[in-house]
């Protein structure tokens, strides 16, 4: 397994249980967890001004969409991740392409896909 030790990441997930699962699960990987917020306005500000290699991002936030702070994210050329357990559906034609995790998801699929997030 892809060890990623150092790679700093944001966390947006509004379950928190699921919050910190991901969150555990980007620790055993060797990721250091530099924030984690629930709600969209809070991620806004922390994807604007955050030092981060990659974000986490669920795709619904309380019933509304993370799409902002993926633009936020995209304009700073900060890697994002969705997750969601609405599948490729849940996505907006303008982030189509982007990686994308499906809830639940096993370490090694997160693997897989930060790995693809990152290019590498």
């Amino acid at each position: 397994m892809t060890n990623y030790w150092g790679l700093k990441v944001l966390v947006v997930e509004d379950e928190g249980l699921v919050a910190l699962m991901i969150e555990d699960m980007l620790e055993d990987l060797g990721c250091e967890v530099i924030a984690s917020a629930a709600r969209l306005t809070e991620a806004r500000g922390l994807a604007a001004t955050a030092k981060v290699d990659l974000a986490i991002l669920d795709v619904n936030l309380a019933g509304h969409p993370s799409f902002p702070v993926a633009e936020i994210l995209r304009e700073r050329g900060i890697p994002f991740v969705f997750s969601t357990g609405y599948g490729q559906n849940g996505l907006s034609d303008e982030f189509a392409n982007q990686p994308l995790i499906g809830k639940p998801f096993s370490i090694k699929e997160l693997q897989r896909t930060i790995a693809f997030a990152l290019g590498r």
